[in-house]
């Protein structure tokens, strides 16, 4: 019987869903953190439940041939990039695999997975990054990304997966707030906590393709002394920086920004393109942090959705600023979308006027599956990007009640896409065509896929 604190040696065989490695002990599984398929390595127990055991990694006895040298000097203790140890072709192929493994076991489906998309590049591709902030016991400014399975901050003054444009601002933003004396919230908005609130994350954003620049300070109070001055300064040091925004989140919640954003200097959207298309994108907006990629997913959106005629409607739910919306107007659907937040339709409609698409793109503020079996009334096609939890009963209920001619499902989670995919197919109303992966994430272990399926 395996203990807490008792040192294994095994080969690891596979890795988890969270980029975990995986191997065996007298037939129970293993998840080891920082190990890769391939190495034997020495791990000490730190969980040891009845169905698995959880080691810390202590040594990797022989390497994996597909493991490498990170680019990042942080990776073994950063939390961001799992698989920055193994190499991208490795990478790649578990991805693959790991889809098409979901679909199986939990789905039950032998749908044709297409070849993974490969993100090109692997590194420099975040558009948006939201850094953690804290103050240490000596006063120092601390930002970076948590240590696996926890809330340490590993500090950074870079971080290789983000935009160069934005990465570079890390280092000089962290003293300048350092100097600033203004007290770090690092207890996430609990205003009875020891440190007292204040400022909670640094967020910055790029437009990939106008090289525009947002900065935003998300802090629990708006007393920050000498913000203008600051604001001033950073616009003056980097010309591209349309807008300096402070995003208030007094709550004790994991929600990371809050509802009230205001403009300190500039503005707090920039002007992004996207599938030759011009879109505004806030500060506090959801927008794909893989531009490149997310522009190569759209042909194929179209091809799951077929040649409609000229007139064909359709729906999509779960719309953001209209990202995949407006390119399938322009490209001649009549495209109603649905989306919860508000700021986000605001910004769908502009972005629609700004394309001259507003005859063909209208967008509503609705609670999806409160609206979505009234408003698939007439429409030959759905396009779903739900959040990572997937359709809930209700959403799905919905699409079988009034069931469109195609459905092009968007998913950030392989296993609530499999869920999901099952149900609707188990109905007899759909088949599912196809699922194409794409990397979106390179470095980590998630994957985006895209779901075909046709009405029987």
């Amino acid at each position: 019987m395996a203990s807490v604190g008792e040192k294994l040696q095994m080969e690891i065989t596979d890795l988890g869903h969270d980029g975990q490695g995986v191997g065996r002990h007298d037939g129970q599984v293993v998840f080891v953190s920082g190990a890769l398929p391939g190495d034997t390595v020495e791990v000490r127990l730190q969980v040891v439940a009845r169905r698995h055991l959880v080691g810390q990694l202590q040594r990797v006895l022989t390497p994996s041939p597909d493991r490498r040298r990170p680019p990042c000097i942080l990776a073994d203790n950063c939390g961001g990039c799992s698989l920055q140890p193994l190499n991208d072709a490795a990478e790649a192929e578990w991805k693959q695999r790991s889809l098409e493994q979901t679909l199986q076991r939990i789905g039950g489906l032998n749908a044709p997975v297409r070849p993974l998309l490969a993100a090109d590049p692997t590194l420099g591709y975040r558009n948006r990054a939201l850094i953690p902030l804290e103050r240490s016991g000596d006063g120092t400014l601390r930002a970076g990304y948590y240590r696996r399975g926890s809330h340490r901050i590993v500090n950074m003054a870079r971080c290789p997966v983000l935009d160069p444009r934005i990465d570079a601002m890390i280092a000089p933003l962290k003293a300048d707030l350092e100097a600033s004396d203004w007290p770090i919230d690092r207890h996430g908005g609990d205003l009875e906590a020891e440190d007292g609130p204040g400022l909670r994350h640094l967020g910055l954003r790029v437009g990939a393709a106008t090289g525009e620049l947002l900065l935003t300070l998300i802090s629990s109070h708006d007393e920050l002394p000498g913000l203008e001055t600051l604001a001033d300064a950073w616009r003056q040091r980097w010309p591209e920086l349309v807008g300096v925004c402070l995003n208030l989140q007094p709550r004790p919640t994991n929600r990371l920004m809050g509802d009230e954003t205001r403009v300190i200097r500039g503005r707090d959207w920039l002007n992004e393109t996207f599938s030759g298309l011009r879109f505004r994108i806030a500060a506090d907006t959801f927008f794909q942090v893989n531009t490149r990629q997310a522009e190569r997913l759209v042909p194929h959106l179209m091809e799951a959705l077929g040649p409609g005629p000229g007139d064909a409607s359709l729906l999509d739910a779960y719309c953001g600023i209209g990202t995949y919306s407006l390119p399938l107007a322009a490209a001649g659907w009549h495209v109603t979308g649905l989306e919860l937040h508000p700021r986000a339709v605001a910004m769908a409609r502009l972005n629609a006027a700004a394309n001259e698409l507003e005859g063909r793109a209208q967008f509503d503020q609705a609670d999806v599956p409160l609206v979505l079996e009234e408003r698939l009334q007439g429409m030959q096609a759905l396009v779903l990007d739900p959040p990572r939890k997937g359709l809930s009963p209700a959403a799905t209920a919905a699409i079988l009640a009034a069931p469109p001619s195609r459905i092009a499902y968007v998913s950030c989670d392989p296993a609530a896409l499999a869920r999901d995919l099952a149900q609707l197919c188990a109905s007899g109303v759909y088949r599912l065509n196809w699922v194409q992966p794409i990397d979106f994430f390179p470095n980590t272990s998630h994957v985006e896929a895209l779901a075909a399926l046709e009405r029987r």
